[in-house]
C-alpha cells in the first residue's frame, strides 16, 4: 500500500523575507542615535570650568562657540581665522527669528580676554541670549 502526499497550498514554502525584525532593530538604532547626538555635538577639546550647573534643555538650533586654551575661537567644530569671521556669523544668527541661544565653551586655562571678546562680539551683534557651558563640580 503506497501513501501519497500532496502538499496543500497552505503548506508551500514562503519565499518572502520577514522584514519585521529588521525594522524593529533599525527603529531601536534610530532612537539611540537621536538620544546621543545632542550629547556629542562638539569635538573641540576644552577643559571646562567647574561650577554649579543649572540644567537647561539643549536645542539643535543653539550655537556653540568654543575658546581653547590658546585663545582660538571655534564655531561648533570649525576654527575661525579671527574675530571678523565670528562677527559675520553672529550677525547671521542675530537676524534669525526666533533668535537661537549662543553657548560659549571657554577653556578653564584660557585667557579671560579671549572669552570676553566672544561675549563682546555677541553683544555688539545684538544676541539676546548668551550662556556659558560648564561642568558640575566633583563631589
Amino acid at each position: 500500500m503506497a501513501i501519497s502526499y500532496k502538499p496543500e497550498p497552505d503548506d508551500a514554502l514562503m519565499s518572502q523575507i520577514n522584514t519585521t525584525p529588521l525594522v524593529d532593530v533599525m527603529l531601536v538604532l534610530l532612537i539611540i542615535f537621536l538620544i546621543t547626538i545632542p550629547v556629542v555635538n562638539s569635538s573641540v577639546v576644552v577643559s571646562l570650568p567647574r561650577q554649579e550647573v543649572q540644567v537647561r534643555e539643549t536645542r539643535p538650533e543653539n550655537v556653540i562657540v568654543s575658546v581653547d586654551a590658546e585663545g582660538a575661537i571655534y564655531w561648533f567644530d570649525t576654527r575661525l581665522a579671527g574675530a571678523d569671521q565670528l562677527a559675520q556669523r553672529l550677525a547671521l544668527v542675530a537676524a534669525q527669528k526666533p533668535q537661537p541661544e549662543v553657548h560659549i565653551r571657554g577653556d578653564a586655562r584660557a585667557d579671560y580676554d579671549s572669552i570676553g571678546r566672544v561675549v563682546l562680539a555677541a553683544q555688539q551683534m545684538g544676541i539676546e541670549r548668551i550662556g556659558f557651558i560648564t561642568e558640575p563640580p566633583a563631589r
